[in-house]
């Protein structure tokens, strides 16, 4: 999954950051896979990366045994989707305490 928040500073600097929750697996497991993306963001985000915004991958189930091409693959659609525009809409914020 691929969030992308625009706008966050200024100037054409690209920051990314990865996360996986301890559902994926043990320490190796999860270490693995923020390799292998930090491995793509690195490649990937100076080329289709948003000026100027925050890229964070969130790691689901299944990442770390998927084909490193077609992960590239589907990074690419999905910087694509977002340049274009047709991304998922903003969500609300919360009201309430956070619990």
């Amino acid at each position: 999954m691929l969030l992308v928040r625009p706008g966050v500073q200024a100037g054409n600097a690209v920051r990314f950051g990865v996360t996986v929750t301890r559902k994926i697996g043990n320490a190796v497991c999860r270490n693995r896979m923020k390799r292998r993306f930090r491995a793509l963001l690195r490649d990937i985000l100076p080329v289709s990366g948003i000026a100027g915004a925050d890229h964070v991958l969130i790691g689901r189930e299944g990442g770390v045994e998927r084909d490193f091409a077609l992960l590239r693959s589907e990074l690419e659609a999905a910087l694509a989707r977002v340049a274009a525009g047709k991304g998922d809409p903003p969500r609300k914020p919360r009201n309430g305490p956070r619990r």
